[in-house]
């Protein structure tokens, strides 16, 4: 019989960022976890207590970029467009 796949400890420990938060906070959190790792004044642990919750809040703000990237509309000759970011252009 297959083993199940072994649990990720970090991802499983992980912070939950809620999904109502506004991404301009969390944008405002992770440079603040940023600021003080690169101060270098956070112990061993406070620091992958911080490491971990930054992870939580980059992935927060891209699903929330990804999520306006798929709203965003172009107006083309008076009919809307869906945005394609790749070419930067209306698809």
């Amino acid at each position: 019989m297959a083993k199940p796949p072994a649990k990720d400890p970090i991802a499983d420990e992980a912070p939950h960022v809620a999904a109502d938060l506004k991404f301009e906070a969390a944008l405002a959190e992770l440079e603040t976890i940023v600021q003080n790792m690169e101060g270098g004044n956070l112990s061993l642990e406070d620091s992958i207590t911080a490491y971990r919750r930054g992870s939580a809040l980059l992935a927060h703000c891209q699903r929330q970029l990804n999520d306006a990237e798929r709203k965003i509309q172009i107006l083309d000759d008076g009919v809307l467009r869906d945005f394609d970011p790749l070419n930067g252009d209306a698809r």
